[in-house]
């Protein structure tokens, strides 16, 4: 028997940046072919220090190519939009859902989740200014209406979305601990100062995954454990 409005979460993987993008749209896919599936939801860490770069950006500065070629970071394009962002000492979630259930999960709602949740966590975080999004070399040098900054100004969560066949993918950095020196190697500026809430990685996660689902009690969730070694067979 079919079980409408199922949500499924999704156990938190380190992987390489082209595995998790592959994931990502992995569970697009699965959620735009499966009709009960309402949403997925998924955190997950990089493999060394990546650099995601958006679907429209043209151009990869040339000291970045540098950086790549001695192996410091690594590259992979985003299915989403915006500006490159660095994956390093963060928390990356990812929610696919599909566009009849838009509205639940706009920016806006996501948002307020990220709010409620950190303030609770001791990190009081507020919406960016900006209302026109410009494709700008740091995503996390700028604050749009859809992205989240803290008290003294600085972006902590940067989200993007990417539409496909009636259903959305939209994924986010939390910036927490961004490397300093490899930071300015990369942008030329000052990273987010590093932030301590006295809580691992997993133990936000946890807190996070349970404040999304707190309000989602007329959903069938199905909770999907993955082994690395499995990845393979499903991208």
């Amino acid at each position: 028997m079919r079980i409408d409005n199922q949500a499924l979460i999704i156990s938190t993987l380190k992987l390489s940046g082209v595995q998790q993008m592959a994931l990502d749209l992995h569970f697009l896919d699965k959620t735009i072919s499966e009709v009960e599936i309402l949403f997925t939801l998924r955190f997950y860490h990089w493999e060394g220090s990546w650099i995601s770069i958006g679907y429209h950006q043209k151009e990869i500065p040339i000291h970045w190519e540098k950086l790549l070629e001695k192996g410091v970071i690594k590259i992979v394009r985003r299915p989403s939009g915006g500006g490159a962002v660095l994956h390093s000492g963060g928390i990356t979630y990812a929610l696919t859902f599909k566009k009849n259930s838009y509205k639940s999960f706009s920016y806006e709602l996501v948002n307020n989740w990220l709010i409620k949740s950190f303030n609770e966590l001791g990190l009081p975080l507020a919406r960016g200014h900006l209302k026109k999004s410009l494709i700008k070399e740091n995503c996390f040098g700028s604050s749009y209406v859809s992205d989240l900054v803290d008290q003294f100004g600085f972006k902590r969560i940067g989200s993007a979305q990417y539409r496909k066949k009636g259903a959305f993918l939209q994924h986010g950095e939390i910036q927490l601990k961004p490397p300093r020196e490899l930071w300015i190697k990369l942008f030329g500026e000052e990273p987010p100062p590093s932030i301590d809430l006295s809580l691992t990685n997993e133990k936000i996660i946890k807190y996070l995954r349970n404040s999304f689902l707190e309000t989602k009690s007329n959903l069938k969730i199905e909770n999907i454990n993955y082994k690395k070694n499995e990845i393979k067979d499903l991208i």
